[in-house]
């Protein structure tokens, strides 16, 4: 069979057109259902000629993954639980915050960078999404929106390490940002990375423009790679070396993301040698107080905790944003998304992929 989001997502559709026997402008047609007017199905599209739909039918798909579980919370998130075409499973999750209609959504099966307070690799890395795979995810959650109602913005936030699938990633995230995708605009769209210099450099050559937030969740190195082990090969200095060029190349600011772990990372004397570290970067501190994960023995900073933290920093000039939960009732919170056993899957009625 072959996958039509894929297709798109690696500019091949017209290819596939042709060798079904019809002209190249069916491709932006079929591309259009696909991507813009969110059919499920080959039959919703009325202005494809019925015996070409009946071929596409025999020979394509539109999905190649099933939603599994579809959880809805009372601030408005949605998640699902979306199971593959090898049987992984991955989750992706619909914000909503007044006019703002965000997702975050993941790029590889589990994680392999080890973050201690994170759900996402507990069970480390499967494998790597396909740009389709990624691209789907996107697809499906805009369905989830009223036909007025688009997509505002992107984070690759979800499960997996984004850097570590970036040519996956990439076209979709173009296909996203392109007029004739999803239309949103690359500064709406967020990568989210625990800091792999070689390949934020990449994205520095490439010009991609995305917003880049860097994962430290330590001022130090002794502390980051006991939370980040993956930090034992990189250090701190050369991943804000690489942030701070992708900022000159870009023109975007950075954002800094630190989950405030109780009695780990959130004393004074942390947000103090913070400080000192992002003094004089034309950077937004994001706090993320820790969202609790069964099984996992850390806990949430107390008030008094979170409070004293944030005015030591902005004493020193830090912008400091803390990041307001949403989503955590149904673990859809940051650092709470990880792939369920078969046994808690409840597949949905009519989720099977077309």
């Amino acid at each position: 069979m072959i996958d039509l989001v894929e297709q798109i997502v690696r500019h091949q559709l017209e290819d596939t057109v042709k060798e079904l026997g019809q002209p190249k402008f069916r491709a932006k047609q079929l591309r259009e259902w696909i991507v813009q007017n969110r059919v499920d199905s080959f039959e919703e599209m009325t202005n494809l000629p019925k015996a070409f739909r009946e071929k596409l039918a025999e020979s394509c798909r539109i999905w190649t993954t099933t939603i599994a579980k579809h959880t809805t919370a009372d601030d408005g998130t949605e998640k699902l639980l979306v199971q593959l075409h090898d049987g992984g499973r991955i989750e992706c999750v619909l914000l909503r915050d007044g006019d703002r209609r965000t997702i975050c959504i993941s790029s590889q099966v589990g994680c392999a960078m080890g973050c201690v307070f994170c759900a996402s690799g507990l069970d480390g890395v499967e494998r790597n999404l396909t740009a389709g795979e990624i691209a789907e995810q996107m697809l499906r959650l805009q369905m989830l929106l009223p036909e007025e109602e688009r997509l505002s913005h992107i984070v690759v936030m979800g499960m997996g390490e984004p850097l570590a699938n970036i040519d996956r990633l990439l076209p979709a995230l173009n296909l996203a940002s392109s007029e004739d995708g999803l239309g949103i605009s690359a500064r709406r769209i967020t990568i989210s990375t625990v800091g792999l210099p070689p390949a934020i450099d990449k994205l520095s050559k490439l010009d991609t423009r995305y917003h880049l937030a860097v994962s430290l969740h330590a001022p130090n190195d002794e502390l980051r790679t006991q939370i980040v082990p993956v930090n034992k090969t990189i250090g701190i200095q050369k991943i804000l070396d690489a942030a701070d060029h992708y900022f000159e190349v870009s023109g975007r600011r950075l954002t800094f993301e630190y989950v405030l772990l109780s009695e780990l990372n959130d004393r004074p004397e942390h947000a103090q040698q913070l400080a000192k570290l992002l003094k004089g970067r034309p950077a937004l501190l994001n706090v993320i107080p820790y969202n609790p994960v069964p099984g996992l023995p850390y806990e949430t900073p107390t008030v008094q905790a979170q409070q004293r933290f944030r005015e030591i920093l902005e004493s020193h000039g830090i912008t400091v944003k803390f990041r307001h939960r949403k989503g955590d009732k149904i673990n859809a919170a940051c650092g709470q998304l990880r792939r369920l056993s078969k046994e808690n899957l409840v597949p949905l009625e009519g989720s099977a992929p077309t």
